[in-house]
Order: structure tokens, then sequence, then C-alpha cells
């Protein structure tokens, strides 16, 4: 046990010194931003909820693609521990700050960084397992293109079917969890039904992917760039020495 667990730091350790900073930067940043805007609800019907931080969801499942396309789908989960532990370290700097008394009043402010520990679990529990389907997910349909693995077709396909999927998930553990198990409890019986959950997990992975179409072609760019500048050897190398 004490040997695997060796083995999978040192494994863990030359991940992250492969993959860009860029990347990894980028990926961290737009988690943590995400659970900022979704305190914000910019658009509701009856059918569909959609918050701010669908402005940067798309961007957090584009890393995910990249880096499960190129180093796997367990890199890629590594990844999104790391960015969820950030995360975390963040909401509790926030809430520290938030309860620190002040003579002017901060109320508001104090309102939006200081959150909902149940809305922080929930999309905590969501992001984390919808990144483990949208990864291994991702990585199970690049499987299926044997002849062109590394194509343009395999990419999209692979990256739009996962991100449709992953994003769903995501969008249904939060809303169930939230308002169907929370919400009645602390917000005064204050629920959303299952279809309504559905409904708008539904819609808001339509929306969610739509983004993802728009900037995949950018995933595409930067995957070829890595192909050429020999990124993920140093990681294969050590797998390959490892097993």
């Amino acid at each position: 046990m004490k040997t695997k667990m060796q083995t999978g730091w040192r494994d863990t350790r030359v991940l992250f010194r492969s993959i860009p900073a860029v990347i990894t930067a980028l990926f961290t940043i737009s988690v943590v931003t995400m659970n900022i805007l979704a305190n914000k609800t910019i658009y509701q019907s009856d059918i569909i909820a959609v918050d701010g931080g669908i402005l940067v969801s798309w961007l957090s499942f584009l890393c995910m693609d990249i880096v499960t396309k190129a180093f796997g789908p367990k890199a890629a989960t590594k990844l999104s521990v790391f960015a969820t532990g950030v995360n975390l370290l963040v909401c509790l700097i926030f809430y520290i700050v938030s309860i620190i008394p002040t003579e002017t009043d901060y109320t508001a402010f104090n309102t939006i960084i200081g959150g909902t520990w149940f809305i922080l679990l929930s999309s905590t529990v969501a992001f984390l397992s919808s990144a483990l389907v949208n990864n291994f997910l991702n990585w199970s349909i690049g499987k299926l293109f044997r002849q062109h693995p590394d194509g343009k077709l395999a990419y999209v396909t692979r990256s739009y079917v996962s991100t449709f999927i992953g994003q769903f998930f995501d969008n249904f553990v939060f809303a169930a969890l939230t308002f169907m198990v929370f919400a009645p409890i602390f917000w005064d019986g204050f629920r959303w039904t299952p279809l309504q959950c559905f409904t708008c997990s539904l819609l808001g992975a339509g929306l969610e992917l739509l983004m993802e179409v728009v900037f995949s072609p950018i995933g595409y760019v930067v995957l070829k760039q890595w192909e050429k500048d020999g990124v993920v050897e140093e990681y294969k190398a050590r797998l390959q020495k490892a097993a």
C-alpha cells in the first residue's frame, strides 16, 4: 500500500509538471469563478434557471477534455480534485473574511462571499462526480475511433457527448441536492420537483454544450500544438516505467 501511494504521488508530481501551467491556471480559476458566479441567477422561468456560472463552466469542461485526450481520464480527475481543493480553500478564506467584524456595514458583501454551506457541499459533490463521468466517458468514446483516434471528428464527438452528459449530471446532482434535499429543510420548505430539476438540468446542459461547440476548436488546436511540442512524453514515459 505504501509503495502504491509513493508511486501515485510521483506520478502526480510528473503530471502537474507536464500539464502546461496556463491550462492548470485557467481550469482552477474557472472552477473558483464558477462557484462565485453561481450565486447570481441571470435568467429564470418555470422550466429553466440559469446562473452566472454558465459563463465559465464551458471552460472547465473544455480543459478537462483537453487533459483527458492528452494525459488520460485519471490525470484529468486528479486535476479536478486539485481545482476543487483550491476552491474549498478560497471559500474558507472568504468565509473567514465575512465573519471578521468591522465598523463599516458590509452585510451585502459578507452575504455574497460567505456563501451557504449546503450550496457549497452540493456544488462540490456535483462537480467531482460530473468530472468523473465526463473524463472517463470522453476517454471511452475516444477508444471507439480506432482508425483515426487523433482526428477532428473523434475529438469533437468525444468532447460534445461527454460534455453534454457531464454537464447534465453536474446540473442535476446540484439541483437535486440543493432544492430537493437541503432547501426544504433550511429555506422554509422551498423545493423543486424532480421534473423541474430534470428540465432545468437538461436545458442548462444544452446551453453549456452550445458554448463548448463554439470554443472547442481552440482545444483541438491546443492538442495539436502539444503533440508537436511533446508535452505528454515525460508523463507517458513515467507511466510506462511504473508499469
